[in-house]
């Protein structure tokens, strides 16, 4: 069976879907969750140059048509610390 592809919402660049962090506007609430839930979702490539640009255009806030708290940010450049701590 074939994996799921997806595109990164910063890099454009398409992968498996394990490869990616999911940010999802769940569903009927509205609110913006990590990993989880049901409803409209966005991924991201866990580099830091993807995170920045993400952050700074407001991809995922654009492509979720939510606004994105800022904790959702905090989480994602602590899991980058944890994946790659030279950045």
């Amino acid at each position: 069976m074939l994996p799921n592809y997806r595109r990164c919402v910063s890099c454009r660049k398409v992968a498996p879907k394990s490869d990616f962090w999911r940010v999802v506007r769940v569903h009927p609430s509205g609110t913006v969750e990590l990993d989880q839930g049901e409803g409209r979702s966005v991924y991201l490539c866990p580099r830091e140059s993807c995170l920045r640009t993400a952050h700074k255009k407001n991809r995922l806030g654009r492509s979720l048509k939510a606004c994105v708290p800022e904790g959702i940010y905090q989480t994602l450049w602590q899991r980058l610390s944890v994946i790659d701590p030279q950045s």
